[in-house]
């Protein structure tokens, strides 16, 4: 998988880029704020807070002598910065906010990094030190009813947004707090947005559009970052909306429009150890929730086992995605995964499991440059000489890598028809073949 590239730092503002006098004016503002109006802080109450900050503010400055005064413009910026700290997440608000922004990672208190359009940026966000940044962890965490100390140094929370924050402190984190927030895209991906950003050809999206409603059962496969869940939410945008679906999470991610919808979503132990509900916990459960369909955001466990068994005995067209780099490793992955279930079944009982389980197996991948792409759609055909046999579809085909570091290339069909023929055209389905004929490179200016 390609790595994101690094970029230098963007202009910030925050301590760390604040001159003397608008630093000192900070510090001495939110502590008259903390000093005078403490007990009657109502974080509910933003408009309330602003106002009270841009008075403590304008006051700070009123008999300042000329040479300490600064313009209107720097006096609401320092309003700007003090309410992101009392109410938001401090420096991080402002990356929070920039839709460009999908992963913000802090190292230290002076080393934030963001992806922006596929690409790494240290920006010039900071902290102001240490302690700072455990106040915005534990303000994260206790929204949770959940801590972050020695005992327990590792957490997974999540913003009231949707999206993902992993924290690690010390004795774990060898120089200090990390935190990493994977944000919840406010926009939902379509796939006509998905094809005009060359993410996928018109032929693989009508492809998995017909294996989705004909109920065939799909698995989402690609690295960490390269837009398995992204896609899984598109995918089940092309279920009916008169069935019944159950998903399982381990954060909460998918945002199915259907009306007919229950979301499920793992609960970690409490402090004392206990009350811990697993994501195969709730697969078990789901089956007993007369689901048409389960989607599960993603098999990591003994989990794979019940999901197998479910999409045998009955919830055909159901989904989920596994870390695996090619679709071929994805039946390596199942096969480890459901060893992990305690089971004691051979292997060549949990290959037949998983033949005639998964369908389709679409893998994803982050490109160099940042692009996210379906880079391989494969059937999987049963069991032969042993082995479970698969048959590429379609693909796509990196041809170069462009001056500023992107790789392009085409998406094409492989010539090989589909094995679900007989299914399709039983469901009302049949595709013509020229869908499944290959395609010729296009020039350089046609690449993606």
């Amino acid at each position: 998988m390609a790595q994101p590239e690094l970029e230098t730092p963007r202009p910030g503002d925050t301590p760390a880029t604040l001159s003397p006098a608008l630093a000192a004016a900070k510090a001495e503002v939110h502590a008259d704020l903390l000093r005078r109006h403490a007990a009657a802080i109502d974080i509910t109450n933003r408009a309330g807070i602003r106002r009270l900050l841009t008075q403590l503010t304008e006051e700070h400055f009123r008999n300042k002598p000329p040479a300490a005064l600064v313009t209107a413009a720097d006096r609401e910026r320092l309003v700007d910065i003090l309410f992101d700290e009392v109410i938001g997440l401090g420096p991080l608000e402002a990356p929070l906010r920039d839709p460009d922004i999908t992963e913000i990672m802090v190292n230290r208190p002076e080393q934030i990094f963001v992806e922006r359009r596929g690409r790494i940026e240290l920006t010039n966000l900071a902290f102001e030190d240490e302690a700072s940044l455990r106040r915005v962890i534990d303000r994260i965490v206790s929204t949770i009813g959940r801590r972050v100390d020695e005992s327990e140094p590792m957490c997974d929370a999540r913003l009231k947004d949707g999206s993902r924050v992993n924290v690690v402190i010390p004795p774990v984190a060898i120089y200090g707090p990390c935190l990493t927030i994977r944000k919840f895209g406010r926009e939902v991906l379509t796939p006509e947005r998905i094809v005009s950003t060359g993410g996928s050809s018109e032929a693989i999206l009508e492809y998995l559009d017909a294996a989705v409603k004909t109920r065939l059962n799909v698995i989402v496969s690609g690295g960490t970052g390269s837009g398995k869940t992204t896609l899984l939410n598109v995918l089940s945008g092309f279920i009916p909306g008169d069935e019944r679906i159950v998903t399982v999470e381990d954060a909460a991610e998918l945002r199915l429009r259907q009306v007919h919808v229950i979301s499920l979503e793992s609960k970690p132990a409490n402090v004392e150890g206990h009350g811990q509900i697993s994501i195969r916990d709730l697969v078990r459960n789901s089956l007993r929730m007369r689901p048409d369909r389960i989607i599960v955001g993603e098999v990591r466990g003994g989990e794979a086992l019940d999901m197998l068994q479910a999409m045998n005995t009955g919830h055909d067209g159901s989904m989920s995605t596994v870390h695996a780099n090619n679709p071929r490793d994805v039946i390596t992955r199942l096969e480890t995964l459901v060893l992990l279930a305690g089971t004691e079944l051979p292997s060549r009982a949990i290959r037949g499991q998983i033949a005639s389980a998964i369908n389709v197996v679409v893998q994803t991948e982050r490109l160099r440059g940042g692009a996210r792409k379906i880079v391989n759609v494969a059937e999987v055909l049963g069991i032969v000489d042993g082995e479970i046999a698969l048959q590429e579809l379609f693909a796509f085909r990196q041809v170069a890598v462009t001056p500023d570091g992107r790789a392009v290339g085409f998406h094409t069909a492989t010539g090989t028809r589909s094995n679900f023929a007989a299914h399709f055209k039983a469901n009302g389905v049949d595709f013509p073949d020229s869908m499944f004929a290959p395609t010729n490179q296009p020039p350089m200016e046609g690449l993606y």
